[in-house]
């Protein structure tokens, strides 16, 4: 009789850190130790899926036993202090599904930026795209002291996204209108996106190369509206 395979589980904990993969009799240990508890995000391995603690089947006995009775679920972001509808708000994001978002949710991390705050910097190594779930932001430029607005920002758009692939400098400032919640996803969670998740990865970099086909067809159009103006002032 062969070995048989352990089950890997993977806990979403409240320090935003992703645990594991852990086999289930120490994930069961640790529901008695209250480490995780019935709103805790468990991603099931072999079920490829998150689900919250308190609805997995193989968990509802010891909670039971716990606190006995129905086992009370609260609805507890993927990300802490985020739900799933509002990363979905992201347009690059809007396609994937709740299961789809939390495993992806592995590979980000939440950035809260106050009003002014300076998110990056022109010149600086590019180390990360931005995701805007909340708030507003200006991309800006500076010279001999004053400000260039190049473009104003809003939830659901995403910045610096060029940095995932040639780790180039800024190519401007983006700074934070108003406090503003972001997801960041820096080259190194990429680099492991894609040799982790490849599933997920392959429409993740189709959604930015559409965004990106869509900027460059729209700058070709202002630079030929541009010249057929200055072909008309002649």
């Amino acid at each position: 009789m062969g070995d048989q395979v352990e089950v890997g589980f993977k806990i979403w904990a409240v320090d935003d850190v992703v645990y594991g993969p852990v086999d289930m009799p120490t994930l069961v240990e640790w529901v008695r130790d209250e480490r995780v508890l019935t709103d805790t995000w468990v991603f099931v391995c072999h079920e490829n899926k998150w689900s919250q603690a308190g609805k997995m089947t193989e968990l509802r006995s010891v909670f039971n036993a716990i606190t006995p009775g129905s086992v009370p679920v609260s609805h507890t972001p993927l990300v802490a202090g985020i739900k799933p509808g509002a990363l979905r708000r992201v347009k690059i994001l809007g396609e994937m599904n709740d299961q789809q978002l939390g495993r992806f949710a592995q590979f980000m991390e939440v950035e809260n930026a106050r009003q002014f705050h300076t998110i990056v910097t022109q010149g600086d190594p590019g180390d990360a795209m931005y995701l805007i779930l909340e708030g507003e932001l200006r991309v800006r430029q500076m010279a001999n002291g004053k400000e260039t607005v190049l473009v104003t920002l809003h939830a659901g758009e995403f910045f610096g996204d060029i940095s995932l692939f040639d780790h180039g400098p800024r190519s401007a400032d983006v700074v934070a209108n108003n406090p503003s919640v972001l997801l960041k996803v820096s080259t190194t969670n990429f680099q492991r996106l894609v040799q982790e998740a490849p599933e997920l990865a392959t429409p993740f970099l189709v959604a930015i190369c559409k965004t990106l086909t869509a900027r460059i067809r729209a700058d070709n159009k202002r630079l030929r509206d541009a010249v057929n103006v200055g072909r008309a002032a002649r």
